[in-house]
């Protein structure tokens, strides 16, 4: 059974930064793209970043380019988004997800999600 646990999700003022952890279980994350996807009171979920399982490769919506970073350690099975420069807008329930690839497929496991807020 496959387990994703989110946290690091907390109240942060506008342009602080903070960075949200997904803990993978019961599989080895070496063989996954994560992505990280995020849901805003009254919007639909919308992806915000995802890393490759083979060559690291790193994807992002454009409102997360050069502000947002995403990492992983297998060794840990850890993946993080270290998120700076944050604004109200950044506000949602921020979820990690599993796949095969960054690019393609179905998203084969979710956690529960983490509460980013961001206000001053």
């Amino acid at each position: 059974q496959v387990q994703l646990r989110e946290s690091g999700g907390e109240l942060v003022q506008p342009g602080g930064s903070l960075r949200l952890s997904c803990a993978a279980s019961a599989f080895a994350l070496d063989y996954y793209a994560i992505g990280w996807f995020r849901q805003a009171p009254g919007k639909e979920r919308e992806g915000v970043s995802c890393i490759s399982s083979s060559d690291g490769s790193m994807y992002y919506i454009d409102s997360a380019k050069g502000r947002f970073t995403i990492s992983r350690d297998n060794r840990k099975k850890m993946v993080y988004l270290q998120m700076n420069t944050v604004n109200p807008e950044d506000t949602a329930v921020y979820y990690c997800a599993t796949r095969l690839t960054c690019r393609s497929g179905d998203w084969l496991s979710w956690g529960q999600g983490t509460q980013v807020t961001v206000s001053s």
